[in-house]
């Protein structure tokens, strides 16, 4: 699995909110094993639209979708609370 490259806005994103180190890692966690339990990777409503997600930490989530089988794109990092 890879991942398409970060958007500028999303990198400052994680700038902002000191989270780049925690994304890095949890990114590549995802790209070895996107089932991997501690990312709790799910497929969001309506699943018609084929989004996904993976936990960055107990407040964010990153959000994906497949460009294909083996390709993703983050669309958004964004708190999962608010």
């Amino acid at each position: 699995m890879r991942s398409e490259p970060l958007r500028p806005k999303l990198q400052k994103y994680l700038t902002k909110r000191g989270l780049a180190v925690k994304f890095t890692k949890q990114l590549d966690l995802f790209i070895a094993n996107s089932a991997h339990p501690s990312l709790q990777t799910e497929r969001l409503e309506p699943k018609e639209f084929k989004i996904y997600s993976f936990r960055l930490d107990r407040k964010y989530r990153v959000i994906f979708i497949f460009k294909s089988a083996s390709t993703v794109e983050i669309i958004d990092i964004n708190s999962h609370y608010a």
